[in-house]
């Protein structure tokens, strides 16, 4: 394996072990955040919404994770064309999420706040990792 692709081998691995990381604090994150009283508030059927697509994130990221686990070094060297249009699907969401990230929430939720500007920066690096890896593998 050439330099590039040992460490886009490592980049991979990486967003595995981070994608896996996201799945599991994902189920947990609306007490982390002390969400829970707003979302007990919430009308019934949005509720049940909010927590069916927690964990359908959660399950997802997971099968990412693990699925990139066990095929990083097929994924790095592009030997399959069905891994290069995964990695491209994958890469695909987490350049979504970051534009999200980017544009669609208020930037009040961390104006002001160093720790929550820290945690959004953060999220910009880390879904803009996941999304460099996986677009580097698949083009």
């Amino acid at each position: 394996m050439h330099n590039s692709a040992l460490n886009l081998l490592l980049a991979l691995q990486l967003a595995a072990l981070g994608q896996l990381s996201i799945a599991v604090l994902n189920l947990f994150l609306s007490r982390i955040l002390n969400w829970k009283p707003d979302v007990d508030r919430m009308p019934q059927l949005i509720r049940e919404v909010f927590q069916v697509h927690a964990w359908f994130i959660s399950i997802t990221l997971a099968i990412f994770g693990i699925v990139t686990w066990r095929f990083a070094a097929e994924l790095a060297q592009a030997t399959n064309p069905i891994g290069t249009w995964l990695a491209a699907g994958i890469g695909l969401f987490w350049a979504v999420r970051f534009v999200l990230q980017l544009t669609y929430y208020n930037s009040s939720h961390w104006r002001g706040r160093v720790d929550r500007t820290i945690i959004h920066i953060t999220l910009l690096v880390v879904y803009g990792g996941f999304a460099a890896a996986y677009l580097l593998a698949a083009f």
